[in-house]
C-alpha cells in the first residue's frame, strides 16, 4: 500500500511471438542482410548493460526486431539456465512524460522488456540525463538475469552525449523486403501456402504476376505486407472475394474517387452516401432523411420532383452501398466507410463544422444514430488515425464545447479520445492534450477527460489517468466534471491490482500536498453508499498495519481541516455510520478511527453535527449508534445519547 507503484506491463501478444518464431525475414527488396536484431542482439549480450536501443525512421520494423531480439536472447537462457524470459511490454505510463521517472520502471528478475518511447522521446526535456538513468537502470537488470529493448524514433536517443549512450543503439537503416514478409505470413503465420501465388512478381518465376503484387513495392513497410498478408487470408478463393480483399488493402481509393467525381453536381447523392457511411444497417428512408437533415432541407413536396430520378435503392447502390430488402450496408466492402470519409475530410474541409453539427442531432435520444454512437466514434477515430494529423483531434476536441453538451455528445468525444491516446503515432499528442484540458475551465471539457479516465485509458496509463483527475478534482466548485471524475476515480480503485496505486497517490495528494483534489478524493474513495468494496479493503489493511491505519486518521484530519469538504465529510460520516450499524465494516475499528479524530475536530461543523446533532435534522438510528460509541472528552462526556452531550457507552 506504501511503496511506490511501477509502470504497468503486459505480456508481448502471441501474435507477434510467432511472426518472430515461424516468419522472420532478414532480406531487404535488394537483398541486402537487415541487421537490426542481430545487432540489438549484440547490445543485450556484450558484457555491457543489458539494454539496447532500436532507433531509426518509421516503417523499418524497429518493434518486430526488438521482439526478435528478445526472443532470441530467452532461447538462449532456457539453454544455458533451464528457463526462458518472461517478454513483456512496459507502457511508458510517465506522470510527467517530458521528464520521465526511470525509478518507476518494473524490474522482476528473468524478464525481457520492451519499451517503446518512439512517439514520444522527441519530447523529453532532459533526453541525455534520462537515456543515462535508463543505461543505469539496465546495469540493475543484469544483477536480475533481465533485459530491456527501447524502441526510439530516428534523431530522439541521445547518443552524442557520451560514449555508453552511443554503444547500445542498434540503428535501422534497411527495412525488410515488403513481398518477403507478405509471403512468409500467408504460408506460416495464416497456413496458407497456396495464396502465396497472388504475391508473385514478375521476377519470381514462378507463375504470371499475381493480382496482389502491384500492391507493394521496394518502399512499402513490413507492417503494411503483414496487413496485405491478413486480408488475403480472410477471403474465400472466388474472384469476387479477392477482388474486395484488394479493394480493402487500397482503401477503396479508385471507387471513392470514381463516386464522388460522378456526383460532382449531386449534393443531394453524396449527402445520402455520408448518411448511409454513418448509419449502417438502417432502412433506406430513415437514411434518407437524416441525409436531408445534413442538408439542411425540407421534405419535398413537389410532386413532379418527387417522381422525377432514379429510384433511391438505384441511387445508393450508384454510391457503393448495398440494399438488401429496406436495410442498407456497406459491410460487404470493408473499409469503404472510412475511405468515403477520408476522402470527404480531406477534399472538402469546409464540411468539418457542419459534419460534426450533424452528427449531433443524429445522436440525440429518440434521433437514428442514438443507437450507433460507438460504430461513429470508431469512424471518426480511425479518420484521425489514417490522416496521422492531430489537426483531425484538435477539431473534434474544439467539438466539445460547440455540441449540444448532452451526455451522449460528450459520451461520443470520450470514446474517441480514448482511443486515440493509445494510437501508435498520435496517442503521445493526445495524452498532453488531455492534460491540458483536464485543466481548462469548461465544465464540459473536464466532464471528457473524466469520461475517458473511466475507460480503457485507465488502465493502461493508470498514472497519467490519476494526474488528469487531480487537475479536474481541483476545481472550484463541486460540478458534474467532479463528480465524474469522483466515479472514474471509485472505478479505478476498484480494478483488480489498481487500488495501491491509487490509494498511494490519494493519501499523497491529501496529507503531503493537502490538495483540494486529494481532500475530494480521499472522501470519495472511501464512500461505501456506491460499493463498500474500497473501504473494506483497506480498513482490512488498517487492522494488520499501522501505518495503513495511521494514514485513514490523517487523511480524515486534513479533511476535516478544509472547510470547503465539509458537506463530503457530513456525509461520509453518515455513510460510515450506516455501514457500521449494517455490518459491513468492522465496528470496532471504525469507533476507533473515529475516536481519534474526534479528539482534534469536536468542534468542526461535520464532527459537531455528529456529536451534538444539528437543529432541524433527525439523525437516523445508525448515526445515534455510532454517536453513543464514540469517547468523548470527560467534559462533554454528561447527557443522554439524544441530546446535546452524548453519554458514553
Amino acid at each position: 500500500m506504501t511503496s511506490k507503484p511501477q509502470l504497468p506491463v503486459a505480456d508481448i501478444p502471441k501474435a507477434e511471438l510467432d511472426v518472430v518464431r515461424l516468419a522472420w525475414v532478414d532480406l531487404s527488396a535488394r537483398d541486402e542482410k537487415v541487421e537490426t536484431a542481430n545487432e540489438a542482439i549484440g547490445r543485450l549480450t556484450g558484457g555491457g548493460p543489458r539494454l539496447a536501443v532500436i532507433a531509426g525512421p518509421a516503417g523499418h520494423g524497429k518493434r518486430t526486431a526488438g521482439v526478435k531480439a528478445l526472443w532470441e536472447v530467452s532461447r538462449s537462457e532456457q539453454t544455458t539456465r533451464g528457463k526462458p524470459l518472461k517478454l513483456q511490454e512496459i507502457r511508458p505510463d510517465w506522470e510527467r512524460p517530458g521528464s520521465p521517472d526511470i525509478s518507476v520502471l518494473p524490474d522482476e528478475p528473468g524478464t525481457g522488456y520492451l519499451l517503446d518511447v518512439a512517439a514520444e522521446i522527441g519530447s523529453w526535456q532532459n533526453s541525455g540525463n534520462v537515456a543515462t538513468q535508463l543505461v543505469s537502470y539496465a546495469e540493475e537488470l543484469s544483477f536480475l538475469g533481465s533485459y530491456l529493448v527501447v524502441i526510439a524514433d530516428e534523431h530522439g536517443w541521445p547518443e552524442f552525449v557520451s560514449g555508453a549512450l552511443a554503444r547500445v543503439v542498434a540503428r535501422a537503416t534497411i527495412r525488410p523486403s515488403a513481398h518477403r514478409v507478405a509471403r512468409m505470413h500467408l504460408e506460416y503465420v495464416h497456413g496458407m501456402p497456396d495464396r502465396i501465388r497472388w504475391l508473385n512478381t514478375a521476377s519470381s518465376g514462378t507463375g504470371p504476376v499475381g493480382d496482389a503484387a502491384r500492391l507493394l513495392t521496394d518502399s512499402s513497410r513490413p507492417a503494411d505486407a503483414a496487413r496485405l498478408a491478413a486480408t488475403l487470408a480472410s477471403v474465400d478463393d472466388s474472384p469476387e472475394s479477392l477482388n474486395t480483399a484488394l479493394g480493402t488493402f487500397q482503401e477503396w481509393k479508385s471507387d471513392v474517387q470514381k463516386v464522388f467525381k460522378n456526383t460532382e453536381d449531386n449534393p443531394d447523392d453524396r449527402a445520402l452516401l455520408i448518411s448511409a457511411l454513418f448509419l449502417d444497417g438502417k432502412d433506406a428512408l430513415t437514411i434518407q432523411n437524416a441525409a436531408r437533415t445534413l442538408l439542411d432541407e425540407p421534405r419535398e413536396t413537389n410532386v413532379r420532383t418527387i417522381l422525377t430520378g432514379p429510384d433511391l435503392t438505384t441511387r445508393l447502390t450508384g454510391m457503393g452501398a448495398k440494399v438488401a430488402g429496406r436495410t442498407v450496408t456497406l459491410d460487404h466492402k470493408p473499409g469503404y466507410a472510412r475511405a468515403v470519409l477520408l476522402h470527404l475530410w480531406q477534399q472538402r474541409a469546409d464540411i468539418h463544422p457542419p459534419l460534426l453539427k450533424w452528427l449531433d442531432a443524429i445522436t440525440s435520444p429518440k434521433e437514428p444514430g442514438a443507437d450507433q454512437r460507438a460504430p461513429m466514434s470508431d469512424l471518426l477515430v480511425e479518420l484521425a488515425v489514417a490522416e496521422n494529423d492531430f489537426r483531425v483531434i484538435r477539431q473534434i476536441h474544439a467539438w466539445i464545447d460547440n455540441g449540444d453538451k448532452s451526455d451522449e455528445h460528450l459520451e461520443l468525444i470520450a470514446r474517441v479520445l480514448t482511443v486515440a491516446a493509445e494510437a501508435d503515432t498520435l496517442g503521445a499528442q493526445v495524452r498532453a492534450l488531455l492534460l491540458e484540458s483536464a485543466q481548462e475551465a469548461s465544465e464540459a471539457v473536464a466532464t471528457v477527460v473524466a469520461l475517458v479516465c473511466q475507460g480503457e485509458f485507465a488502465e493502461h496509463y493508470p498514472r497519467q489517468a490519476l494526474v488528469r483527475l487531480r487537475h479536474i478534482l481541483d476545481r472550484p466548485e463541486p460540478d458534474g466534471a467532479v463528480r465524474v471524475a469522483q466515479g472514474a476515480l471509485r472505478d479505478m480503485a476498484a480494478r483488480d491490482g489498481q487500488l495501491p496505486r491509487v490509494w498511494s497517490t490519494v493519501i499523497k495528494w491529501a496529507t503531503e500536498k493537502k490538495h483540494l483534489a486529494g481532500h475530494r478524493a480521499f472522501l470519495s474513495l472511501l464512500d461505501p453508499r456506491v460499493d463498500p468494496y474500497v473501504l473494506q479493503v483497506m480498513l482490512t489493511a488498517a487492522e494488520q498495519k499501522e501505518d495503513v491505519k495511521e494514514a485513514l486518521v490523517q487523511g480524515w484530519n486534513v479533511a476535516l481541516a478544509d472547510s470547503r469538504v465539509d458537506a463530503d465529510c457530513r456525509e461520509l460520516l453518515t455513510a460510515w455510520a450506516q455501514a457500521r450499524k449494517a455490518e459491513q465494516v468492522p465496528a470496532k475499528l471504525v469507533t476507533e478511527i473515529l475516536n481519534q479524530v474526534v479528539v482534534q475536530h469536536l468542534y468542526s461543523t461535520p464532527i459537531s453535527a455528529l456529536i451534538f446533532g444539528e437543529p432541524g435534522v433527525a439523525n437516523d438510528e445508525a448515526v445515534i449508534e455510532l454517536r453513543k460509541d464514540l469517547r468523548l472528552p470527560a467534559a462533554l462526556s454528561v447527557g443522554d445519547s439524544h441530546g446535546h452531550a452524548p453519554s458514553e457507552s
